[in-house]
């Protein structure tokens, strides 16, 4: 592994972390198992989430998938063949982990725009403010992804998870004040210290700060779950106008907000409205589900989209094809893995091709 000059940032180096749609080398996984995130109840369906998303993304690219032991390598392995993976660009890693969230506390990878060399930015994990001491132990599963990797390796030191940040490649990053400047992540610093960090590692120059985050994250507001790049200067922004929970006000307000930003270059975004499914009550356990169409995934060949059989799945993924026209939309039911918290952004990580 290179390391890099503990002095030099990404950007003094060159490096910009590109938008998800530039062509992958690979996406990151980890196999779900953590019965805490995922009682025994739904985590067949978890699983099945999982064959379908490896499916569809390995007709176009390198799955990498974390597994704990040699066992669960084997019992990954078949059922990811029985459900027609191109196994020829499935790897299985035994590297052990706590829970699925690799978005969050795997690297971050960047590229240089004229070598086309890639690179990476380790950050701190703290799991969302140290909200769960069975997950902590995940910002060492985050240093043995690194430990694979032939690339440069760039540690900023700070607590950042990689849902708290969206890129459109080309100099901007959206966020939220909720996550970012949360005193549970980085309390000695400013926002102006965090956006200068920021920066430095991302490669950009403009920071698009939105509010809060939707109903059921307990990531505190992760910007993945509610607002996203699908083009340099466009961005799908989840809306809602249900009385049931708090999203509807919420959402207004950061979709107001990214009218009003503009880009690295000073031009305005165009805001597209993606709607939310009817918000999911969890009566057992008294909470909504962060369920929301924004936390797809782009892949080489397909476009993962979280659904939840509601109404608004048709009109989500219409939107998505008219974004993507050239990749699959690959509707996956994904009911039992917001079940957890999270999405299928949330779950992955691009790791983009070396040029």
């Amino acid at each position: 592994m290179t390391k890099a000059n503990n002095h030099e940032t990404p950007k003094a180096a060159g490096f910009r972390m590109p938008a998800e749609w530039v062509e992958h080398e690979a996406t990151w996984l980890s196999w779900p198992k953590n019965p805490l995130t995922f009682p025994a109840k739904i985590l067949g369906a978890v699983e099945e989430i999982y064959c379908r998303m490896v499916q569809a993304l390995s007709r176009g690219e390198i799955v990498r998938i974390l597994v704990d032991d040699e066992a669960a390598r084997i019992r990954v392995a078949r059922m990811l063949e029985s459900h027609g993976a191109v196994m020829d660009r499935v790897r299985l890693l035994s590297i052990p982990s706590a829970d699925v969230w690799i978005r969050d506390y795997g690297p971050t990878f960047l590229l240089h725009p004229d070598s086309g060399e890639r690179a990476a930015v380790k950050w701190r994990f703290n799991a969302w403010g140290e909200k769960y001491d069975d997950i902590l132990p995940d910002d060492a599963t985050g240093d043995a992804v690194v430990a694979t990797l032939s690339d440069r390796i760039f540690r900023p030191g700070i607590v950042l998870e990689g849902g708290s940040i969206d890129v459109n490649g080309h100099g901007t990053v959206l966020t939220t004040e909720q996550c970012l400047l949360n005193p549970n992540r980085n309390p000695a610093l400013s926002r102006e210290r965090i956006e200068e960090i920021v920066h430095a590692y991302l490669g950009t120059e403009r920071m698009v700060w939105l509010k809060s985050g939707i109903d059921g994250d307990d990531t505190d507001g992760h910007v993945d779950d509610f607002a996203r790049f699908v083009a340099p200067g466009r961005v799908l922004c989840a809306s809602s106008t249900s009385s049931k929970g708090g999203n509807a006000s919420v959402l207004q307000e950061n979709f107001d907000i990214l009218r009003s930003a503009r880009d690295q270059s000073g031009n305005r975004l165009e805001v597209i409205p993606l709607p939310l499914p009817e918000p999911i009550w969890l009566e057992e356990e008294q909470r909504w589900l962060p369920a929301s169409y924004a936390n797809f995934y782009i892949g080489n060949a397909a476009v993962l989209l979280p659904v939840f059989g509601d109404p608004m799945d048709r009109e989500a993924v219409a939107i998505l094809r008219s974004c993507f026209p050239g990749r699959e939309i690959a509707a996956i039911p994904a009911v039992e893995l917001v079940y957890g918290y999270g999405g299928i952004h949330c779950i992955t990580q691009q790791e983009p091709a070396a040029r």
